[in-house]
């Protein structure tokens, strides 16, 4: 039998591409989207067994309806393809519920792998990113963060900016505050939410609800 999925990507010639390379395989391509809204409204009709969802869509984008179909398709596996390797895009996915996180660039044999095992209710790629954010999620209460944490307004405001993507300098820029305070920011975020990386610090943030 044939997993059933839907492709969801901005761009045409993308979309177009990936139902190329997916042909032959044991996969069934039973939709196609081009923006987040459509991605989530076609989940709800076909119930796919699969969503291989960009992350940099309009209306909303990705990460949006990742959260949308997880919620209201639970049964349904949701991957990410995107361009970016960008730990804190791997980190707020895995947040979100997506089974796993794909590189454009990878080879088609990997991506079949991939959502075929994903069908199955397999574990993320051993190589992936995503499989290493979904385990700091199971450290240090990160899964499900009750306890109130004292962060001043100004930590929250950069701990929300690296939950976003930002580098320090852009982080610096966006407040009017230099890198060298942004620094000490981050590592006193990291202290006293009791992690040792941007990219936990990132999860944290998407399970409390900042970004």
């Amino acid at each position: 039998m044939s997993v059933k999925v839907l492709v969801a990507d901005d761009h045409e010639v993308v979309r177009s591409g990936l139902v190329t390379m997916l042909s032959g395989a044991e996969i069934k391509i039973v939709a196609e989207a081009s923006n987040g809204t459509d991605a989530v409204k076609l989940a709800l009709k076909h119930k796919p067994d699969v969503v291989l969802l960009d992350i940099r869509m309009s209306d909303p984008d990705g990460l949006d309806a990742l959260d949308k179909i997880h919620r209201e398709l639970p049964k349904t596996h949701v991957v990410v393809l995107s361009t970016y390797d960008n730990p804190t895009y791997v980190a707020r996915a895995v947040a979100l519920g997506a089974s796993d996180y794909v590189l454009k660039g990878t080879s088609r044999k990997e991506l079949i792998s991939t959502i075929l095992a994903t069908a199955e209710g397999k574990a993320p790629s051993a190589n992936g990113e995503l499989r290493r954010v979904a385990g700091a999620m199971s450290k240090n209460g990160l899964t499900t963060p009750s306890e109130e944490i004292p962060l001043t307004t100004r930590e929250t405001q950069v701990l929300r900016h690296v939950a976003l993507g930002l580098s320090n300098r852009e982080i610096g820029r966006s407040l009017s505050i230099s890198i060298e305070t942004v620094k000490e920011h981050v590592q006193n975020i990291l202290r006293k939410i009791s992690l040792t990386d941007r990219t936990q610090a990132a999860v944290w943030a998407v399970r409390k609800g900042l970004v």
